[in-house]
């Protein structure tokens, strides 16, 4: 079940469970699209894999799994983060 983390990890916008800017790794990392095109050129500064849009959960789904409540918040430093993507943003993220 998806943790539905309520915050992108760099610029802690709020992304509630029926966002469609919230975009997630394979480990659930989760930024807001923004960050994802601007800042992260599509490389997690976690894992180094791509983003997908994060599914919506149904509204009646809701109530029996809530949305998670923890926010994780680590501002991702653009020029470490650059460096670090650099030699793998052009790589398609299916074969990183």
């Amino acid at each position: 079940m998806l943790e539905l983390r309520p915050g992108c990890e760099h610029c802690n916008k709020a992304l509630p469970p029926d966002s469609t800017e919230a975009m997630i790794c394979s480990y659930e990392c989760t930024f807001c699209r923004d960050c994802v095109e601007s800042v992260l050129s599509n490389v997690c500064p976690n894992c180094g894999g791509g983003f997908a849009p994060r599914p919506i959960r149904p509204k009646a789904d809701l109530v029996k799994n809530p949305p998670g409540t923890r926010v994780v918040y680590r501002p991702v430093d653009p020029g470490t983060h650059g460096s670090y993507a650099a030699g793998i943003r052009n790589i398609p993220a299916h074969q990183r």
